[in-house]
């Protein structure tokens, strides 16, 4: 960083989020930092042309997903989405933020024809490049839209999604709550400032003591915009993340903000701008009740462990090599994606039926 305040800086992303501090006073809240810093055109981390998906940091990536991980995760969900696809009538799946595009291919390669259309809906040019690139073989079948056409109906997906979506932060400190932003510190440095802040977390957090945590508007909004288009189909995220009651837990201090680098992760997002990924984890509750309010279905609720083996995960990984299982088991393992991620179900235009994912650990009560 340059460190005189103000000063050119050779970062043409650092120039955008100068530009955009100075429209703002000086002061700019997190969840529009996040957005620049993420899906800045060319430059955000989304849009940008670093590796960022896969196993080991020596590809230059910077995490790994559940499609990444075993195509088992994607050959199990295509259990779910086919009978989605039966109970609403529909032969057309949606996915967001389709990332390398390995999620598509394995659901393509394990419903075949009963999908006529797969809709990818992507904000990132250079992701669209590599989703292009993956899935030619299926040629005409794929298309690419860059929003939400006004009315839509099939089987929407998003795995890990709603984390990436830009989230406001608030501080309680000495008993009063205030909104954390960015701002360039003495030093020219990106740093943290708060002010005053009639937001509230959606549930008092208990105690008088310091706290940081997030809220989701935008994840909300866009779960309401879904309903609203949507009028026929159903809809699975998948994506790490607690209940309200867990989220707001008076333990949890220090919010869940982190950011993902070479495979490490780490609590600054303001350093390394653009280089890395800066996720939150989803309050599952607030996804729900803005479904519902919206005019959707809850068609179920539990962590992916659950999900998974009930859409018959344990079958595959029996006929799947050893070197398989033991990648294909840390999708269901507690200690590593088969708790802390969850599954959450909507439907549209449809009665809401026994969805084979939810049919047994359903947690909806939590919610």
């Amino acid at each position: 960083m340059n460190p005189e305040p103000g000063a050119a800086r050779a970062n043409p992303l650092d120039r955008i989020i100068d530009a955009a501090l100075q429209r703002a006073g000086g002061w700019l809240p997190f969840d529009r930092f996040m957005a620049l810093a993420l899906y800045s055109p060319g430059l955000g981390y989304y849009a940008n042309a670093s590796a960022k998906f896969g196993h080991m940091p020596a590809s230059g990536s910077d995490f790994v997903t559940a499609p990444e991980l075993s195509p088992l995760f994607g050959q199990t969900l295509a259990v779910a989405v086919d009978d989605a696809l039966a109970h609403t009538g529909s032969r057309e799946i949606w996915e967001f933020g389709a990332g390398s595009g390995a999620l598509a291919l394995q659901l393509l390669t394990a419903l075949g024809d009963r999908i006529e259309r797969y809709t990818i809906v992507d904000l990132s040019g250079t992701l669209r490049a590599r989703q292009q690139q993956a899935l030619a073989p299926w040629g005409d079948k794929v298309q690419w839209l860059s929003e939400l056409p006004e009315a839509m109906q099939g089987v929407v997906v998003g795995n890990e999604v709603l984390d990436a979506m830009p989230v406001k932060l608030l501080a309680r400190a000495g008993g009063q709550w205030f909104e954390r932003g960015v701002v360039r510190g003495p030093d020219g440095a990106l740093a943290h400032a708060d002010q005053p802040t009639d937001l509230r977390p959606p549930l008092e957090v208990e105690g008088a003591h310091d706290y940081l945590t997030e809220i989701h508007p935008q994840a909300q909004a866009f779960i309401a915009t879904l309903a609203d288009r949507l009028k026929r189909g159903a809809a699975f995220f998948l994506d790490y993340g607690f209940p309200e009651a867990e989220y707001y837990h008076p333990q949890r201090h220090m919010g869940t903000v982190m950011c993902h680098q070479g495979h490490r992760a780490d609590g600054n997002p303001l350093a390394d701008v653009g280089a890395k990924d800066i996720t939150a984890h989803v309050n599952f509750t607030g996804a729900a009740l803005a479904g519902q309010e919206a005019g959707l279905s809850v068609l179920g609720y539990c962590n992916q462990a659950r999900f998974l083996i009930n859409c018959g995960l344990v079958d595959k990984l029996e006929a799947a090599s050893v070197q398989q299982r033991a990648l294909a088991a840390r999708l269901i393992h507690e200690h590593e994606m088969g708790e802390l991620f969850k599954v959450i179900g909507f439907c549209a235009g449809v009665q809401a039926w026994d969805s084979v994912g939810f049919r047994e650990g359903d947690r909806s009560h939590t919610l």
